[in-house]
């Protein structure tokens, strides 16, 4: 009698841990593919082989020479770093407010808030657009940085669910010390919010890192250009060189992959801790 639920339990574990391999190798194929393709010839990008018979390492090379690629590293990096900061910064100061100072309308306000979470971005593209250009913005540095520098919905509901699972207690044992509402968001429940911060950073940071759309309608120089751009600039007007344009994509995914390997732990427990469900 023993024995038939522990086989049941193993075979569910099983089947399992083999749908999870089969959903991770779904999602890696596509990596590992272009990974090849980076070191194939032009005349092998098509042919039905993961592994190279002479892996081209001169494509890594050719990126370097095809494109800026240092000079846009930098663009990117500082247009994310400047975002994921602002959107750090006030998509926490808004949670704090929203899950621990009462005011009239709260909850309505916040869910008016969210409900900009259904509008699709291509509404807002045009004008955030025609408002780059009139304040003069348009193929400049700010209009990287100022449209996301200011937080989110997302971002906002993120932090708020945070905050809303810390013990009331730490909020009022620091008033009944003096201390105000500033003081108790930056030193008592900001400290506690690392995982949910962490979050918020590492996906802000991915997001503008692969943004293509918003840096295709600004930017038109090349020395403020992101690496999405230079990818597309790189293609050619009629034929595009698939094994430099995919060893251009690894040296970009690099960074992305680095971010996560640091982050993942706390990535992992800031999702677990905050929960999307929430309160």
């Amino acid at each position: 009698m023993t024995g038939r639920p522990v086989r049941h339990r193993i075979t569910g574990l099983l089947a399992v841990y083999a749908g999870l391999a089969g959903v991770a190798a779904c999602a890696l194929f596509p990596i590992l593919w272009a990974l090849s393709g980076s070191l194939k010839r032009q005349a092998e990008i098509s042919l039905p082989m993961l592994l190279p018979a002479h892996p081209q390492w001169s494509n890594y090379l050719e990126v370097f020479a095809r494109m800026p690629f240092w000079r846009m590293f930098f663009n990117t990096v500082l247009y994310a770093g400047c975002v994921t900061v602002g959107q750090v910064f006030f998509c926490s100061l808004a949670g704090y407010a929203f899950a621990r100072l009462p005011f009239t309308g709260r909850d309505t306000l916040f869910v008016l808030y969210l409900a900009t979470l259904m509008v699709p971005l291509t509404v807002t593209v045009i004008p955030q657009f025609i408002l780059m250009r009139v304040f003069g913005w348009t193929d400049t540095v700010w209009a990287m940085i100022i449209p996301g520098l200011f937080g989110s919905a997302f971002g906002t509901y993120l932090m708020r669910q945070f905050f809303a699972t810390l013990p009331v207690d730490l909020e009022e044992a620091a008033i009944l010390d003096g201390c105000s509402p500033w003081g108790v968001y930056w030193r008592i429940l900001l400290p506690h919010a690392k995982p949910a911060v962490m979050v918020l950073a590492v996906l802000t940071w991915i997001n503008v890192w692969n943004d293509f759309l918003w840096p295709l309608l600004m930017i038109q120089r090349e020395e403020i250009a992101t690496l999405t751009l230079g990818l597309v600039w790189m293609q050619g007007e009629y034929v595009a060189e698939w094994p430099v344009l995919m060893a251009a994509s690894m040296l970009m995914l690099a960074p992305l992959i680095l971010i996560y390997a640091v982050a993942q732990r706390a990535f992992v427990s800031g999702i677990a801790a905050t929960g999307f469900g929430g309160r």
